[in-house]
C-alpha cells in the first residue's frame, strides 16, 4: 500500500498550547498537497458519575461563541500521563476527586487537521476535596436528561457525547 510522504514541514505559529505547521505532502497518486496541521499535546476528559448522575461543567467557549455543558477535561502538561491529567483536571475544574478510574477510550477529534488525541476516563467514588474549589460552575444531570440534551443539540461537545455513549 502506498502512503503519503511529508516532503517539507514548516512551523507557522507557536502558541502557549498549540502550534500550526504547513506540511507539503506527496500523495500516493503522485500529486502534491499542502496540509495545515494543528499540533496539540493531547488531552484527558473525565466522565464523573455520582449517584446515577453525570457531573458536568459549564463554561463559555469563545470559539463557538456560547456557554457549553461538558464533561471536565484539560490539556496534558509536559511529561504528564493522561490519567494524571484526568485526576488533576477533575479536582481543578470540579473540586472532586475519585477513588475509581477506568479508561474508556481515546480518539482523534479532528484528524483531518489536528494531531490532538483525547483520552476519556470514567471516574466514580467521587468525594469533595476539602480545600479545593471548583474553577467552573458544576451541574448534576441524570444520564437520560444528558441523552436528551445531546439529541436536542444543547450538548454538542464531542468528548461529552462520546464519553456519555461509553457509559450508557
Amino acid at each position: 500500500m502506498n502512503e503519503a510522504i511529508t516532503i517539507e514541514s514548516k512551523q507557522l505559529y507557536k502558541g502557549k498550547v498549540v502550534q500550526l505547521r504547513a506540511d507539503t505532502v506527496s500523495l500516493p497518486n503522485g500529486r502534491t498537497k499542502l496540509r495545515e496541521i494543528l499540533v496539540h499535546p493531547g488531552a484527558a476528559a473525565i466522565v464523573p458519575l455520582i449517584n446515577e448522575k453525570l457531573l458536568v461543567v459549564e463554561q463559555y467557549r469563545a470559539a463557538v461563541g456560547r456557554k457549553t455543558l461538558e464533561i471536565p477535561a484539560g490539556t496534558l502538561e509536559e511529561g504528564e500521563s493522561p490519567e494524571e491529567c484526568a485526576k488533576r483536571e477533575l479536582i481543578e475544574e470540579t473540586g472532586f476527586s475519585a477513588s475509581q478510574w477506568d479508561k474508556l477510550t481515546a480518539y482523534y477529534p479532528s484528524p483531518g487537521y489536528s494531531s490532538e488525541i483525547i483520552h476519556i476516563f470514567k471516574a466514580s467514588g467521587l468525594e469533595k476535596v476539602s480545600n479545593a474549589e471548583a474553577e467552573l460552575p458544576i451541574r448534576y444531570i441524570g444520564l437520560k436528561e444528558v441523552q436528551t440534551k445531546i439529541k436536542t443539540g444543547e450538548i454538542m461537545d464531542s468528548k461529552t457525547v462520546i464519553g456519555v455513549s461509553m457509559v450508557i
